[in-house]
């Protein structure tokens, strides 16, 4: 790495630190309900009119119910928002009925906050579904998650009950207290920088140049031509006006970024300049992503009345964090070595001069791209500000493998600790196994009912990834979306089902998955990745709660020190990612071979 990306990974670190360590200690307020007065009387009426009350507490099975039942009323609601939008207000640009499957994925994608989008925003949806669909589930789904790991807190601090929290009181302060006012302060930052926020009609402006360009030739009944193989007839066609969308973007771009999201509101997402027009609104956006996610791991330590715990954590997260970096910087400052070759780039023998600049901004250049990968991918936002399908193939494996860790390096608001803490449980089992002694975390013994629900909850995704993958590649439906056959294909496919049943959403741009078979499977896929994962953890929740807390002995292994972290870092990557290298190699880790071979 040169310095000049070491300087921008230690300042953003650093800022990271400064703004979550205050937000910590306002999380873990709000997770044990010590609100100030004035705020529990503005929720009583609102708990009263839903028939429920702050006092009032579920069993795991119960909370999980709620999760699930709440999620599946978003998802009708997104999904009839885009079915009708025709006939809805606040669509100046004309946005037509989106289909079945589009609507059916989209409405999955941003229930589970996944925000995968086989469409374009501005030539695809009005403004109404832009905010009460999308932009609302940004919310809710990044409540979801923060409301789960919420509710593992307290089955760690618990003694013999059988309650865990009230899913609907979780939801709404975690929106009203927490979500709301931060996306308030963020679209003004970005409103500060030139993000747009407007409900104007889309814009025609002249360029300075003619643009040529081909376009379907159309038959005398207005249907396109096609030639003998079915192929479209095309015909060439020139302009010298462009159109500029507008819309309501920088009350979107805050809750997008904060909640994890990555639903962008044009198709080009945080590589558009009026979703992300500067350095340092880039930097903003980087910082947004992870603040939730790192300021959850102070929470974690005051909740259980121990900040090395929570320190522990975040430092097991950082060190993946700073490796990743450190891997894919480097790979793209490269750049292709068949390049020089061809006198592409005559100034340097080995590499170009500029690195892998294919697909990424020059306002960002490549250490503004490459960290902003790893950040969306580390945690479960999906936002980009660089397209990953023309990385190299290791700098585009980096991202791979970050959602194949499970989404646990920081992960999204509340996925991101919840997932880790998973991984804690099964850190300490293997080294309780070690040594022969029953395993403990946080006084609390970690036994086989846990340890199957652990399993299961660690094994979905990759379960979902790799038979999505293998249906996706064996059959025509599949392969008939892949720009690029060969291994890169394959990183393709592997990429998109890795990102959806993650619950990341982005993309290797060069998979046409807007069909009916790739919105289906990927949006089951999102949906199995989702809540498979969610109400085990949930299920871990209850049988924690219902354990006595034990007290620290001198046979009890601290979970606070290098040791644990370093245990905990080796356990994610054994067993997050070996489920995954036999893929790797079929995909980037052959690619990266052909090319170095100059094939």
């Amino acid at each position: 790495m040169t310095s000049s990306s070491s300087g921008l990974l230690a300042l953003f670190l650093g800022l990271l630190l400064v703004l979550s360590w205050p937000l910590g200690i306002w999380l873990s307020r709000l997770a044990s309900g010590q609100l100030p007065l004035w705020m529990q009387r503005v929720e009583a009426p609102l708990y009263k009119l839903a028939g429920t009350s702050a006092d009032k507490s579920m069993p795991w099975g119960q909370y999980a119910l709620a999760v699930l039942a709440f999620n599946l009323i978003g998802v009708a609601a997104v999904y009839a928002l885009q079915r009708l939008q025709v006939a809805l207000p606040l669509n100046p640009a004309g946005m037509g009925t989106i289909s079945p499957d589009s609507a059916f994925n989209t409405a999955i994608s941003f229930v589970t906050n996944t925000n995968w989008q086989g469409y374009g925003g501005e030539s695809s949806m009005s403004y109404l579904t832009q905010m009460l669909g999308l932009a609302v589930q940004n919310f809710l789904s990044a409540a979801t998650g923060i409301a789960v790991v919420f509710a593992l807190f307290r089955g760690f601090i618990a003694r013999s009950t059988r309650v865990i929290g009230n899913f609907w009181v979780d939801v709404t302060r975690i929106t009203a207290w927490l979500l709301v006012p931060l996306s308030l302060v963020v679209a003004l930052l970005f409103v500060g920088q030139g993000v747009i926020q407007n409900f104007d009609a889309y814009k025609d402006v002249n360029t300075l140049e003619t643009t040529s360009y081909q376009v379907a030739k159309n038959g005398p009944d207005g249907q396109p031509l096609k030639d003998a193989k079915g192929n479209a007839v095309m015909e060439d066609a020139k302009t010298r006006t462009q159109t500029l969308a507008m819309g309501p973007v920088a009350s979107q771009e805050a809750i997008k970024m904060l909640g994890t999201n990555g639903g962008g509101f044009f198709n080009a997402n945080s590589s558009h300049p009026y979703e992300n027009p500067t350095p340092l609104s880039n930097l903003l956006q980087m910082l947004s992503i992870f603040l939730i996610p790192a300021a959850l791991c102070f929470a974690f330590g005051r909740v259980v009345g121990d900040q090395r715990q929570g320190w522990a954590v975040l430092a097991a997260m950082t060190v993946m964090f700073v490796v990743a970096v450190i891997a894919i910087t480097p790979a793209e400052q490269a750049g292709n070595p068949l390049l020089p070759a061809l006198g592409v780039d005559q100034t340097a023998s080995v590499m170009q001069s500029g690195g892998n600049m294919e697909g990424k901004e020059t306002r960002f250049g490549i250490n503004g791209s490459t960290l902003f990968a790893v950040v969306t991918t580390g945690a479960s936002c999906g936002a980009v500000n660089s397209m990953h399908d023309s990385y190299t193939p290791l700098g585009g494996m980096v991202p791979m493998v970050m959602m194949q860790l499970g989404e646990v390096v920081f992960g999204g608001v509340g996925t991101g600790l919840y997932g880790m803490l998973i991984f804690a449980i099964l850190a300490v089992f293997i080294a309780g196994l070690m040594i022969g002694r029953t395993p403990e975390y946080l006084g609390k013994k970690i036994e086989a009912h846990e340890m199957k629900l652990t399993s299961i909850a660690i094994l979905v995704t990759p379960i979902v990834v790799l038979a999505g993958t293998a249906i996706a590649v064996m059959t025509g439906a599949g392969k008939l979306g892949v720009a690029n056959p060969g291994a890169h294909g394959f990183s393709e496919i592997l990429y998109a089902f890795t990102s959806a049943a993650n619950n990341n959403g982005s993309a290797f741009a060069g998979l046409s998955a807007n069909t009916p078979f790739y919105n289906t499977a990927l949006g089951l896929a999102m949906w199995l990745g989702r809540f498979g994962v969610i109400v085990p953890v949930l299920a871990v929740a209850g049988a924690l709660a219902r354990k006595q807390r034990l007290p620290v002995t001198a046979g009890t292994m601290p979970t606070h020190g290098p040791l644990f972290v370093l245990l905990l870092v080796g356990t994610v990557l054994m067993v997050g990612l070996l489920n995954y290298v036999p893929a790797l190699a079929l995909g980037p880790l052959v690619e990266h071979l052909m090319l170095w071979a100059g094939k």
